[in-house]
């Protein structure tokens, strides 16, 4: 579990001390009803940016077996992002990063992506790959940040995809 900076809550009465309450990434099930509905937020959300045959989203009942690893950050009881990381031969692909838009700018996706990278790491794979769309340059951004560089198309992605974006990141 990675803990991120935390946050305070008003006090409610005079005197209440503040209760600070941190960031959790934790392992977790895709088939969790919540992770279900965040899934289906972000597959509308990029159903509104792309035509369908640019919409590379996995299942996320392909991410519950082995080496596949999906994570949640939550705040208290509520969750506020996802990430998962498939492994393949010699890389980890992430999939699946989404922020619930009232707090992204957060440092969310920063720490999700830096548990999927320490995951990578215990795996012993030397590399994540990743494909994000040309519509999302907060997303880009923030994987150049962190350590991604533009590469070419992998795995069964289609090469000539004009919204495609690939990224790696040497481990």
């Amino acid at each position: 579990m990675i803990e991120g900076p935390s946050i305070s809550r008003k006090a409610t009465r005079a005197g209440e001390k503040k209760r600070a309450v941190s960031l959790k990434i934790t392992n977790a099930d895709p088939r969790d009803p919540r992770l279900v509905a965040m899934v289906s937020e972000l597959d509308k959300l990029m159903e509104t940016m792309y035509p369908a045959e640019s919409n590379h989203l996995t299942d996320p009942e392909l991410l519950v077996d082995g080496a596949n690893s999906f994570f949640v950050a939550e705040k208290g009881e509520e969750l506020l992002g996802m990430g998962a990381l498939v492994k393949f031969d010699g890389y980890g692909e992430v999939k699946r990063i989404f922020v619930k838009s009232k707090v992204r700018g957060s440092g969310i996706a920063t720490s999700i992506l830096s548990r999927l990278e320490e995951e990578a790491i215990s795996l012993g794979l030397c590399k994540m790959k990743l494909e994000t769309g040309n519509k999302q340059p907060d997303a880009i951004a923030l994987f150049k940040r962190e350590g991604f560089v533009i590469c070419d198309a992998f795995g069964d992605y289609p090469k000539e995809d004009p919204y495609s974006v690939f990224m790696e990141k040497k481990l």
